[in-house]
């Protein structure tokens, strides 16, 4: 897929966030080995933790369909920014998808391009836990 489809399948799942107490909206969209794309957006709870980022709705819904390889993540936020995932998501991305891509997109069509693993030096994972 193109990145500018990549980058609009982000910014529509952002129109569907549900952050009803931030007001913060985020979108992101995964992209598959095979070109298969899972749109995520952030949902917001009164009890802030139990809030889930865009980044990890994307990547359980395609795990959850069976997904195991991914190439690219575009992430998308109200803000004039570039929004980096947070480190919860950092962490999951790494334990399902260490090889992946992020593209961080404002809305002044202003993108950064970034490895994983330069966003998280030295990350734990399963190695640690054998």
């Amino acid at each position: 897929m193109a990145k500018d489809e990549l980058i609009q399948a982000a910014r529509d799942a952002r129109e569907k966030s549900l952050a009803i107490y931030s007001g913060f909206r985020v979108g992101a969209a995964l992209e598959t080995a095979d070109g298969k794309i899972y749109q995520g957006c952030n949902i917001e709870s009164s009890s802030y933790s139990l809030t889930i980022c865009a980044e990890r709705v994307a990547l359980f819904k395609a795990l959850s369909e069976g997904e195991r390889k991914f190439t690219r993540l575009v992430l998308t936020a109200d803000s004039p920014q570039l929004c980096p995932p947070c480190g919860a998501c950092r962490q999951v991305l790494w334990d399902f998808a260490p090889n992946l891509t992020i593209i961080m997109v404002n809305d002044n069509d202003e993108a950064k391009t970034f490895p994983l693993r330069d966003l998280l030096p030295k990350a734990f994972d399963m190695h640690f836990l054998k």
